[in-house]
This record gives C-alpha cells, structure tokens and sequence, in this order.
C-alpha cells in the first residue's frame, strides 16, 4: 500500500508540474530606473520555470564587475486537492555605468522546456554625481543620505508645473513632488490649496509611494509623487496658486552622549518633525479668441462626435432614440449637452447624459454619451436636423465645427391611442398611461317614470336648457384659452421656469444632507441654467455668461442681482470639483439660490 500512495503521489506532481509548464512563462527584467554616475546597481533577469541558456545583450554603455549570480526558489501548494508547483530563477549581474545619459539594455533569451523566450528591455537614467561630493564616494548612496543634516537643501516639497502659460478651460497639470537626501519616515497633515479660479480633476495614484532618483541643482535626491492635479482655469488673467504644506517626519542619528559601551557600539536615532512648504505658483491664463462660433459652450481639446437613431420608420405615438457620442481630451466635464431641434409636434424628454472619463497626466479623457428620447404625436414626414458641435482645438489654437447626419423619419398613422404616452407641459418624465381606468356601462333595468307635463315653462325648465349651454361655452373658452397656452411652448416655460426649478432644488436639498457634493452642486446648476433658460425662452445651449447678462437687463433685472447670478454660477461651477467638502458652503449657497430666484421671479415680467 506504501509503494501505491508514493506512485499516486508521484504522479500527482508530475501532472501538477505538466499543468506548471503547460502555463504562460515570464521572463523579465529589472533594474533601478535612475543611479547616480559610479554607482554600482543590479540588473535582475527572473523567470518563473526550470530554465537554461541565459544569454544577455550586448551592454557597451555598462561595466559587468561582477555575476552572474543565481538563486533559485521552489514553492507548492494544495488547494482544494489541486497541487501547484513554481520555481522561480534569479540571474543577477551587478553593473557601473560608464557615463552619464540615458540607456537601454535590451532584451535577453532564455530556453525552457526547448522553447526560446524573449524578456523586456530596460531603460537606465545615468544621472551626474554629486557637485560637492568626492568622485570616490557618492552621496546617493542609502548609507549617505541617512548621515545627511536635516537642511532646507536636504529635504522639501516641490510643485512641478507642466504648462504655466494657458488658454482658458485648457489644462495644466501640477505634480508636488518630495525631494529627500535624509531618512524620510513619513509625510503628516499635508494641506493643498483650494485651486480657486480652476477646475480641479485630481489623479489617482497607488497607496504606496513609488521612490526614484533625480537630480536637481547638481545634487541627486530619492524623490516620490505625493498629489497630481488636473487644473482647469475658467477665467483669464493671472491665476495665483497658493503653497502646500505639510510635515515630514524624519529619522536621524542622535547627538545625545555615549552613555555606556552598548551606546558607543551601535548608532542610536530619533525621529524629528519638519514643517515643509512649497512655493507659490502663478499661472497666466489667456482668453479665448474671439468671435467664437454661435454653437461654443466652452469646450475646449480635441474632439470628435458621432451620432445614430435607432429608426427612421416607426407609427404616431411610438417613441424613438437618437444618441449622440462626444470622444476626446479636454474639458469633458464642462462640455454642456447640445440641443436636437425635433419637429414642434414632437414630445421631447430629458436626455440621459452617460459620462465615462478617466483623469491622466495628458488631461481628462473619454466619452459623453447622450441619449434623446422623443415621440411623435402625428404621422407624417419629418426631418430631424444635423447637430453641431464647436470646440477650441488647442493644438490648432483655432475653433473647430463637428456636425451629425440630418435624419429623415417616415412616421405612420397609429393604430389606436389606448395606452398612448401622454405627458403634461412642466415636467416631460412624469409620464401616465391612458386606457388603465376603463369603467364599464351598468346593464339592469330601470323604471322610466312618466315626464310631468306641469314642469314645461318653469323656470326649473328653463334652468336645466340654458345651465348646460352656459357651462359648455364656459368650457370651450377655457380650453381653448388653455390650448393656446399650451401652443406656445416658450409661455408655459415662462410660467412653470420657477415650479421647475424649485423641483431641483429639491433634488440638490436630498444630496446637501447626504454629503454628495458633485451631484448638489449638477442640480443647483441645472436649477439656475434651467431657470434662465425658460424665463427667456432660450436654449440652453445657446445661454452663455456673456450674453446672459444682456438678455436678463431686457427683462429688467438689476446689475445687482445680475452680478449676484453670474458669481453664483462661478461658485457652483469651482466648488463642484474643488478637493475641499465643505458642507456649511454647500449649504451657503443653497439658500443663494433659493433667495436669487425668488427675487428674480418677481423682476422678470411675464
């Protein structure tokens, strides 16, 4: 039974390791992506199977002073009855540089299992000695930088700014960045300014911090990125960014007194506290060329949009979907939803806006997906026309025009309208269904009774001849008085612009509470947008800062509450994506809105 469990056995692990070999084999390599001149580092080749056959590239730019140096680990593990074996090989050479530059080393070759793979190659930043170091002795060296005093020259925060010349609404991104020739232990309470003037789309970067080696003013220090911020101005002029602080603990050699043999032996540290502080950063922001396209909302990279409908034919009462798709490099957040003009018969809802974007060091990028849905009331031939898009392309420093297809719909005469989509005139997606609330006819018999002849001439007579004709009259005034209203689109806008706002403002009061601060600050926007937009009968797409202040002064709004308006959407428009939450702001601004539109209401004339 012995020698059965030791075949098992046996043949269990020859099938783990076929299953091993079976797997993807890695073979990389490694080395320090930046070393002093003269210092000595390790090019590391790892592969994760039984291997031979090593054979490196030529390095001409490097000294090979000593390997290869081999070391080889094996590990198995069972898992739910199933084994797994790896091996994993080391080859390590240890190398000097020649001169300062930057190389590549390329790839290596390997042989397993009697097939040749191929690692990466690697690239190598020779950075200069050390100016006041001796050439013997290089203080980027671990062992050095530890025994450095804690000066301002050893240790400080830097911001590295990519662009500090700017067109408006064209980013730049700031790096703060650590530079260290000491024993950093840790960086404490750092503080980063509020951006104000800018647009703030903050990087994401790994928990743990990646260190590499510069050189900066002739000395080499181990450096690390600790934020990364997209800036996006949305005002021209200068634009001052205030320091970043912080405190960096620090671990350096005691200066107490040898008080036993032990104390003379072995060195003895303590961890010291260091306030650190960046400098000030001033960036100047240019304005947009002007005249810009009657279409620009203020987008401004490199764009491209597209559109499809998702059918020409369909019959009166049936609902159909356009969805536009804007792509790119740029503002997208800021990108406002452009306006199709659907036929005037046509029910339009409120598009669905789906954001997919991703902040990069080259800039916010991704796509804007909007969705339209509309339903046509009557049959018929309708064009739906082409949607322009007008961008500044800062590559070009020109604005630039994207436009879709017009789309021609053939729209066919509905076979019944039980159960049709009805909606009312203030808010399109509170939508009810007819033909749900049919009551049928009562069939039993009745006891018809003879009509007294005593009731003809009374004035009971007359009353029930003349109260339906009065009522009907009154009736058919009314509604058509109501359908005339109902007619002309931009009066019901104007007269439901404050109910409609209010309505989001709502929405914007649920996400105060809940601590949302980009969703609170989208309602409030939409609610001030929205209600401009219907008190002056004018798209939205159409409203800008500019020309809003002329149009508000025509319905006789003060300069005051003009003013108060535009900074209002400022406000909203930097905090929304500002790093700082700050809830009594939040909460500051709601009761702005809510006594700005009141007010406003009351000047603007029906």
């Amino acid at each position: 039974m012995k020698k059965i469990d030791k075949l098992i056995f046996l043949l269990l692990f020859a099938l783990s390791a076929q299953s091993v070999w079976a797997e993807d084999v890695s073979f990389t390599a490694s080395a320090p992506g930046a070393i002093p001149s003269g210092t000595p580092f390790q090019l590391v080749y790892t592969v994760n199977a039984s291997s031979k056959d090593l054979r490196i590239p030529e390095i001409p730019d490097f000294d090979i002073v000593a390997g290869p140096f081999t070391s080889q680990s094996h590990s198995t593990q069972i898992v739910n009855g199933n084994m797994t074996s790896t091996t994993t090989i080391r080859y390590t050479y240890t190398l000097v540089a020649k001169k300062e530059g930057t190389f590549t080393i390329g790839a290596a070759s390997i042989v397993v299992n009697k097939q040749k793979y191929q690692s990466n190659s690697v690239t190598i930043k020779v950075l200069p000695p050390d100016e006041e170091a001796p050439a013997s002795q290089n203080s980027g060296s671990q062992q050095n930088i530890a025994t450095q005093q804690l000066t301002a020259d050893n240790l400080f925060v830097l911001p590295v700014v990519s662009r500090y010349k700017v067109r408006e609404q064209e980013y730049t991104l700031v790096t703060y960045k650590i530079y260290s020739r000491v024993d950093l232990v840790d960086i404490q309470a750092p503080k980063f300014p509020d951006f104000k003037g800018f647009l703030v789309q903050e990087i994401d970067l790994p928990q743990q911090k990646r260190l590499s080696m510069e050189n900066y003013k002739g000395k080499n220090y181990n450096t690390f990125i600790l934020r990364q911020f997209l800036l996006y101005p949305q005002t021209s002029g200068t634009l001052k960014i205030s320091p970043m602080t912080c405190d960096a603990v620090v671990r350096i050699r005691s200066q107490q007194q040898v008080r036993s043999f032990f104390d003379s032996f072995f060195d003895t540290y303590q961890d010291v506290k260091k306030s650190l502080s960046s400098a000030a950063v001033n960036i100047e922001v240019l304005p947009l060329p002007k005249p810009a396209p009657s279409d620009f909302s203020g987008a401004v990279g490199k764009f491209t949009l597209s559109s499809n409908i998702n059918k020409s034919s369909l019959s009166a009462n049936e609902s159909l979907t356009i969805q536009l798709k804007i792509s790119g490099n740029g503002n997208m957040k800021m990108i406002k939803t452009p306006t199709i003009k659907f036929p005037a018969d046509f029910e339009v809802y409120e598009p669905k806006v789906i954001n997919d974007f991703t902040n990069t060091t080259s800039g916010v990028t991704g796509m804007k997906t909007i969705e339209y849905l509309a339903i046509p009331r009557h049959a018929g031939k309708f064009t739906i026309p082409a949607v322009t898009f007008s961008y500044f392309d800062v590559a070009s420093q020109s604005y630039k025009t994207l436009s879709t297809s017009a789309y021609e719909l053939n729209v066919e005469k509905g076979t019944s309208t039980t159960g049709s989509v009805v909606t009312n005139f203030t808010n399109q997606e509170q939508v009810r269904l007819l033909g749900s609330d049919i009551r049928y006819i009562a069939v039993n018999d009745f006891d018809i009774k003879p009509f007294s002849t005593f009731f003809v001439g009374t004035w009971r007579f007359w009353f029930w001849i003349w109260c339906p004709l009065l009522i009907t009259l009154l009736l058919v005034i009314f509604f058509r008085k109501k359908a005339k209203e109902n007619a002309d689109i931009a009066l019901m806008r104007n007269k439901h612009a404050n109910k409609v706002a209010r309505k989001r403002l709502k929405v914007a009061a649920k996400n105060l509470k809940l601590g949302n601060k980009e969703v609170f600050y989208d309602e409030v926007l939409k609610a001030l947008w929205g209600y401009v937009s219907d008190k002056l009968a004018m798209p939205i797409a159409e409203l800008n800062k500019e020309n809003i202040a002329a149009r508000l002064q025509s319905k006789e709004v003060t300069d005051a509450k003009i003013k108060e308006f535009i900074d209002l959407l400022n406000d909203c428009e930097f905090a929304r994506y500002a790093p700082a939450d700050d809830a009594k702001e939040m909460d500051n601004v709601y009761s702005r809105t809510m006594a700005l539109i009141t007010e406003m209401e009351q000047m603007i004339k029906k």
